[in-house]
């Protein structure tokens, strides 16, 4: 393929999306806000994620584009926070459709960024792309307006994939960064009562995972970007305190992880809400994952 376009692809996720693809695309166009130089075939252009400007003719006569802005959610839920949470997925994505409706010859292919987070809180029931249930507060609201601008877009006879990814795993970046730190600290007990339910993937399969969904044409709509194995964050705890050889965990609950997001400005939510999510789509589809344990991924990864 000749052209992919990374839009807010200057953060962990698109950086390592755009090194992964580099050797499969002619050209690898980033949309950022920030400049960077380019790099062989990996180029930056300046965009503010509002309003269509020239940067909508690097879309024409592309093959794929994989939209990944978004103001990071490790932040307090204030109002400002949370408005620029919000607009920076919406307006991102609709002005996307906007610049794709324009062009005499969009790309075939749109993935676009979701979260996981979409499904209510399950201790219990595994959520599905076909059985989820959907959830309700703010982070869910987001994702559901996210989604609705993605879907409501004016891009016809074209394929569209909302990538609803859970917690991803990797060495350079991501969640397993804090997790480690905190590890070593010996505060890596369980958080809250550690039952609830942590989805997870490695970044190589989410990586490939992308890479599966482009190649597969049956592929649309939802679909879960997370390994077929859930845990729990009790599980997770022990597993991190094994691999990095640390004896003591200390346990934190509730009021003592409220105590500490508020220090950190960051919210519990991320912790203690029970993510319990299955690609059903993928496996039905043939997809492999390499990294199916937390155990193996962890052993890849620390």
């Amino acid at each position: 393929m000749k052209k992919l376009i990374i839009a807010g692809g200057s953060g962990y996720l698109g950086t390592a999306i755009a090194h992964y693809f580099k050797d499969q695309f002619e050209e690898v166009v980033t949309l950022s806000r920030k400049h960077k130089n380019s790099i062989q075939n990996l180029k930056t252009v300046i965009w503010d994620a509002k309003n269509v400007d020239t940067w909508y003719k690097e879309i024409e006569n592309a093959d794929v584009i994989i939209n990944m802005a978004g103001r990071s959610v490790d932040c307090r839920y204030n109002e400002a926070n949370k408005n620029l949470i919000m607009n920076s997925r919406v307006e991102s994505t609709t002005v996307l459709g906007k610049a794709i409706s324009i062009c005499k010859n969009p790309p075939k292919i749109w993935l676009n960024s979701s979260t996981a987070t979409i499904y209510r809180h399950s201790l219990d029931k595994e959520m599905t792309e076909e059985n989820g249930d959907i959830g309700s507060g703010f982070s869910v609201n987001v994702a559901t307006a996210w989604e609705h601008a993605f879907f409501s877009s004016k891009t016809p006879q074209m394929r569209k994939v909302a990538l609803r990814t859970a917690i991803v795993l990797g060495k350079n970046g991501g969640a397993l960064q804090p997790l480690k730190r905190i590890t070593k600290l010996g505060l890596g007990g369980k958080q809250g009562d550690g039952k609830q339910k942590f989805s997870w993937i490695h970044e190589e399969d989410f990586l490939k995972s992308i890479d599966f969904i482009i190649c597969n044409k049956n592929i649309e709509g939802p679909i879960n970007i997370v390994s077929p194995t859930p845990t729990t964050n009790d599980h997770l705890m022990k597993l991190m305190r094994k691999k990095l050889k640390v004896t003591l965990g200390v346990p934190s609950p509730k009021p003592i992880l409220e105590i500490g997001a508020f220090i950190m400005q960051t919210e519990t939510e991320l912790l203690l809400k029970s993510r319990n999510v299955i690609p059903k789509k993928l496996t039905q589809e043939g997809f492999t994952f390499k990294y199916n344990t937390l155990n193996n991924a962890l052993e890849n990864l620390l």
